[in-house]
Formats: structure tokens, sequence, C-alpha cells
């Protein structure tokens, strides 16, 4: 199978790569560089599974969807992709947006097991004012910003003042680890309208017991400033056939700040 393929799902080209060999793993990323936001865990995680890493409409190199954004229209183009694909069944695993259209799928009933880290989609209003509030700003700093990112990031000094919102120890990352989410932030023609559909469409529908596919596994960070930790309760009632995993000392990104354990999450929470 080639490293890279190209996928027409709901209207547009869905970019995706294709790594490893053995049970299907289906990663769908947050707001940010596209497949690439996995790129801390993806090799490992392709020594044990066939790992499929989608850029969803308007991120890395597929194109905006011609229509609404929407949570519902970015689940629509997984949810076709996986039936294009063949992938019927196949464990999905999400962050941030991204752990909220696997979610999503799962409600659906699409797919198999499902691993969802710091989902969106479950703030109060006082939250989501917040966020929109702090975010919002934060992308705008990092377009202006744009030229100035690899220097910025390659210090540690520059990866706090930047990141603190994202991650528990910025200044411990590395610059490889975090440019190009903080790139795609600034790049990608759908980061505005996804954040829209984040803090302006409806909120997250839940599962009754006994209605999805398969495993649920919610991953959230104990020190998550962007889906904060008090959440991860209503997620839980929203989704009671979950499993919740906190992550201790875990920002925003675990792919970031505890890669290992997210890998061991990932891998045992999905077969």
């Amino acid at each position: 199978m080639p490293d890279s393929a190209w996928d027409s799902v709901a209207g547009v080209t869905l970019n995706h790569i294709r790594r490893g060999s053995g049970s299907p793993l289906l990663l769908v990323h947050g707001l940010g560089a596209g497949w690439r936001s996995w790129a801390p865990i993806l090799d490992e995680l392709a020594e044990h599974r066939e790992v499929i890493a989608v850029d969803l409409p308007g991120f890395g190199e597929t194109a905006p969807l011609t229509g609404e954004v929407s949570i519902a229209t970015l689940t629509d183009s997984v949810a076709e992709f996986i039936r294009e694909q063949g992938l019927e069944g196949v464990s999905t695993v999400g962050q941030s947006m991204g752990g909220r259209i696997v979610l999503e799928l799962a409600r659906r009933g699409v797919g198999g097991d499902t691993v969802a880290l710091d989902p969106g989609g479950f703030w109060n209003r006082r939250e989501l004012v917040v966020f929109g509030a702090t975010l919002r700003p934060s992308i705008a700093l990092v377009r202006a910003l744009r030229g100035s990112l690899p220097a910025l990031l390659g210090s540690s000094v520059g990866r706090t003042l930047l990141l603190a919102q994202l991650s528990a120890r910025p200044w411990a990352l590395s610059q490889q680890t975090v440019l190009p989410d903080v790139r795609g932030l600034a790049d990608s023609p759908a980061t505005g309208a996804a954040l829209n559909a984040l803090t302006k469409g409806p909120k997250q529908q839940g599962a009754p017991a006994g209605t999805v596919p398969g495993r649920v596994t919610i991953g959230w960070g104990r020190r998550d400033l962007v889906t904060v930790p008090r959440q991860a309760a209503r997620a839980m009632e929203l989704f009671p056939d979950a499993v919740l995993h906190w992550f201790e000392r875990c920002g925003h990104f675990p792919q970031w700040d505890a890669p290992r354990e997210a890998i061991r999450l990932i891998l045992d929470s999905t077969d």
C-alpha cells in the first residue's frame, strides 16, 4: 500500500496516509496540521497497526468544503471516507475537534472501537465564551508571527509564551513536535470556519447505553486549558458506555505531553 493516497469524499478530495500493517486504525486530527498532528506517535502506532490518518477538509492537503462547515459535515466526510475505503468497523481515534468527530461517528453507529482525546463539544456557556475569547486571539497571533514561528518555537521561552494554553509543559517539547500544528493553525483555510462550528454550532449529542458499535474510551488531560477537565463528567454522562482515562501532567495534546501513554491507551483500547 502506498504511503499516501487520495480519495474523493463529500465533494472534496480527502488526502490521507497509510502506514504499517495489521488491524486498521483511523486517526482524525483537530485544529492544526492535518494528519501531521499525529507525527509524535504515528510511527510507533504503525509498528502495531495499519494506521490511516486523514486530512479533514480545509486542513493539510485536503481542499475545503464547498458548502457549510459544521461538525456534522466534517463527520459526513469521514463517514463517507470510511465507506469508500471499505473500512466498516474500523477503530477510530480523534483529538480535540477530531475527538468530537469520532464520538459523533460512534453515536451514528459508524466504526468500531473509539478513542476520543480531549474532545470538544462539552463546554457550558461560560466555558465556551472563554474558549472563543482566548483561542481566537491566539490564532490571530500565530498568523501575525507566521514568519518567525520556527525561531520562536525553537526556544523554550518562546514555546512557553505561545503554547501555555495547549501544553502542560511547553518548555519541554521540541520544535519538531509543535511547529506543524502551530503552522496549521496559522495556514489552514478552514481554521476559522471549523472554530465557528465548534463555538457557534450545536453541542455534541450523546449515545444511550448499548447503542455504540464498539468500546468507547475518552482520554482527558488533567491540565487541559482548552477543553477543561470538568467537561469530562459531561462527556461521560452523554456517553455512558465510555471509560474515562486521565492523563496526569498533560494539557490539550496527549500526543505532545504524554506520547507513550497515549500510544498505550490507543493500542489497549482498540481492536
